[in-house]
């Protein structure tokens, strides 16, 4: 198990500092989010400012863009940072889809990220191999890619693609068809093993090549209370998302389905403020770790060891703010890893 970082950057001209903070830090990885800002535009100067600090989007939403200008993308920054790159998608949910990005919801969303996965690898033989793009699904035909528009071959051109869900279709696309998955900070330990794990295994079972659930990384967003302060902003966390009906097969397997449904009702109503009270201490257990930022190791192993390979707590990291815990606890946790990265 090793820690990566939610890379939180407020401006561009602070992204290269921050990178350079986290590499020093011992941080395996940052991520960045389509959240405020673009997901991509801070990850050239990561590549640019760091040496072994690998670094991805968790995530960038897929079925907002063009197979072809993520393939574009995601070539670019494998080159520039020397095979570091990991690309990481999401499909989003409807109204955010409609009414954010202003595009389709289609009526697959599991079979659209699926075919463009498929698309922007092929693009990637086209452009890596010559041989003719010819890539043709329900949603994406990409049948024409001439010299004038295709970059010359590089070496790192098999670039990682790891996907985010919470629900079993992600999950198992991700077994299939990915190299990692990115589990969403609404989890527990029980629906990681019970749920998410055996998901990924099912996907990886069916996938063209033969593989098994050690050839994926298991990427983990972790909910955590480690200062005074940090417990009335998780419990709202935990009550935004769990209003989300996508998400309620987490609390369903917990018999908390009801919670979800007044969740749900209150954020319909706008009625933000009274959410985080409906959060019980023992949703708050399941759905965080407590302890000390230093000390938090220890927590982190007992519930992910075996489920887990990555982890990144929720809560972006910035240079000044616990320094020293930040660095115990990336070292703590590389100490102990035996896993690839």
């Amino acid at each position: 198990m090793v820690l990566d970082a939610a890379l939180a950057a407020e401006s561009l001209s602070a992204a290269s500092g921050l990178a350079r903070a986290a590499e020093a830090a011992g941080f395996a990885a940052v991520w960045t989010t389509e959240t405020q800002h673009s997901p991509f535009l801070p990850l050239p100067l990561i590549a640019e400012h760091t040496t072994q600090l690998r670094f991805g989007t968790a995530v960038a939403i897929g079925l907002a863009r063009s197979p072809l200008t993520l393939a574009h993308t995601a070539w670019d920054l494998a080159e520039q940072s020397g095979g570091r790159f990991i690309l990481g998608l999401g499909t989003q949910v409807k109204a955010h889809i409609e009414r954010r990005f202003g595009m389709a919801w289609p009526e697959s969303p599991v079979g659209k990220l699926r075919e463009l996965i498929e698309a922007i690898r092929a693009v990637w033989r086209a452009w890596q191999t010559g041989e003719r793009l010819n890539y043709r699904g329900e949603y994406y035909q990409l049948t024409l890619m001439t010299p004038f528009f295709s970059p010359p071959p590089h070496a790192h051109s098999e670039v990682p693609i790891y996907l985010a869900g919470v629900n079993t279709g992600l999950a198992r696309l991700a077994g299939e068809v990915g190299q990692g998955y990115h589990v969403h900070p609404l989890h527990s330990a029980d629906y990681l093993r019970a749920v998410v794990r055996p998901a990924l295994a099912a996907g990886a079972a069916r996938a063209a090549v033969a593989r098994t659930l050690a050839d994926l990384q298991v990427a983990g967003s972790v909910l955590a209370v480690t200062r005074p302060g940090d417990e009335p902003f998780v419990r709202q966390q935990i009550a935004f998302y769990a209003s989300t009906p996508s998400y309620r097969p987490v609390l369903a397997l917990h018999g908390w389905e009801g919670v979800g449904e007044a969740l749900s009702a209150r954020a319909a109503r706008g009625d933000w403020a009274a959410m985080p009270a409906l959060v019980s201490d023992a949703m708050l257990e399941a759905f965080a770790v407590s302890g000390p930022l230093a000390k938090l190791a220890e927590p982190l192993r007992a519930r992910y060891a075996g489920l887990l390979d990555r982890v990144t707590l929720y809560r972006p990291y910035a240079p000044g703010d616990d320094e020293a815990g930040w660095r115990t606890l990336a070292q703590t946790l590389a100490a102990t890893d035996t896993e690839r990265l």
